[in-house]
C-alpha cells in the first residue's frame, strides 16, 4: 500500500555511524525537529553486492544533499555491530570505511514491517497446527523514502534485490520539491532545476505542451 502523502511512521530505531556510536534515529523527529528534508534508503543486507556500490555513491553525494537541507540516511535489518563491521572494511575490500551518515540497525525490523518493504513471500497456513509458515530472505528490497519537513512522505519508490540506484534521480525529486513549495508550480515531466514548471491548471498545461 502506498504511504506518499502520510506521516512517516514514529519509531525509534538503532542506528550506528562510522565512529561506532550506538544511537537511536526517529526518522519522523529528524524531519520535524530539524526543518530539513530526509532521504532515507534501505538496502538488503551488509557484506553484499550492490549495496556497497549504492552506500558509496549516497556518500559521494553526500554535499549535494546537505546543500539542499537534506538529511541522508542509511537502512537495513543487519545489527548496529555488523554495520560497524562494515564501516571498519575498506573499500578495496568490499567496505563502507568513509560513508559518514548514520545507518539504521533496523534488527526486529518493526519499522521495515510497517513499511511493508520486507522480502517475506509464499505465506502457507497448516490447517492442523493453525500455524503460518513465512519462506523468503527477511530483509529489505532497495526502497528509498523521501520525507519533507513536515514528515510527510514526498516519494517512495522500491527497486528488486539486483537493481541498483540512481542517486541522481532522488536529487532531481529534492529539487522539483523545493520548486513545488517555493514557487507554487508544478514539474512537469524531465523537469529539472533551472528548466520551465508551469501552474496546474488547463490554460498553462497546453502552452507547455505547445512550447515542448
Amino acid at each position: 500500500m502506498a504511504l506518499v502523502g502520510k506521516q512517516f511512521p514514529d519509531l525509534d530505531v538503532n542506528a550506528m555511524n562510522e565512529l561506532g556510536d550506538t544511537f537511536k534515529v526517529n526518522v519522523l523527529e529528524e524531519a520535524k525537529n530539524n526543518n530539513k528534508k530526509v532521504v532515507l534508503f534501505w538496502y538488503p543486507k551488509d557484506f553484499t553486492f550492490v549495496c556497497p556500490t549504492e552506500l558509496h555513491a549516497f556518500q559521494a553525494a553526500l554535499g549535494e544533499f546537505e546543500k539542499r537541507n537534506t538529511i541522508v540516511i542509511g537502512a537495513s535489518c543487519d545489527t548496529a555491530e555488523v554495520h560497524f563491521a562494515w564501516l571498519s572494511t575498506s573499500k578495496d575490500n568490499g567496505g563502507i570505511e568513509g560513508v559518514t551518515y548514520p545507518i539504521l540497525a533496523d534488527s526486529n525490523r518493526n519499522l521495515a514491517s510497517a513499511l511493508g518493504i520486507l522480502d517475506i513471500f509464499n505465506e502457507q497456513y497448516d490447517e492442523e497446527t493453525g500455524l503460518v509458515t513465512v519462506e523468503g530472505d527477511n530483509v529489505t528490497f532497495r526502497a528509498t523514502y523521501i520525507i519533507d519537513e513536515e514528515g510527510t512522505i514526498q516519494h517512495e519508490s522500491v527497486n528488486n534485490m539486483p537493481l541498483g540506484r540512481n542517486v541522481n534521480e532522488y536529487i532531481r525529486i529534492i529539487d522539483a520539491l523545493t520548486h513545488v513549495q517555493e514557487k507554487g508550480e508544478v514539474c512537469p515531466a524531465n523537469w529539472e532545476e533551472g528548466k520551465e514548471a508551469m501552474q496546474a491548471n488547463a490554460k498553462d498545461t497546453a502552452a507547455y505542451l505547445a512550447a515542448h
